[in-house]
């Protein structure tokens, strides 16, 4: 089972998504706060989310905690086979809200565009304009 994602849980926790997202928060307090199965083991110690869940509410926007909530929620379907079907359908569900994991999205905008319009991710080793280079030439 592929790990949630910590920027769909603080998403989530955050409020985004409306009332799916609202939903998909509900349905995994749900989940979460269901008994573990007997064959989970069921012992005191047994990772369930709970803690994880509630200090994500607490402070929605600190992506430790949903790191912390995601890792949780690992052990638990590690631990019970139950509660990783369940995880695995709330997590096909939860594909519907968009968070931006790996997205990028360029606009370029606001009449004529004259010269070179650089679109991307990580320009940390180009050089624009540099002493010797023709206007528009980077190094890569």
């Amino acid at each position: 089972m592929d790990p949630i994602s910590a920027s769909l849980l603080t998403a989530l926790a955050t409020g985004a998504g409306g009332e799916v997202g609202q939903q998909l928060w509900s349905a995994l307090r749900g989940l979460v706060r269901r008994r573990p199965t007997e064959d989970a083991g069921g012992s005191p110690g047994a990772a369930t989310g709970e803690g994880e869940l509630t200090s994500l509410f607490q402070a929605p926007h600190d992506v430790e905690r949903a790191r912390a909530l995601s890792e949780a929620l690992s052990r638990r379907a590690e631990q019970d086979p139950l509660f990783r079907t369940h995880l695995t359908q709330w997590q096909q569900q939860a594909q519907v809200l968009r968070t931006g994991d790996g997205d990028t999205s360029n606009t370029v905008s606001g009449g004529d565009q004259r010269g070179p319009v650089v679109m991307g991710r990580d320009f940390s080793t180009i050089t624009f304009n540099a002493p010797g280079q023709e206007q528009g030439q980077g190094q890569a």
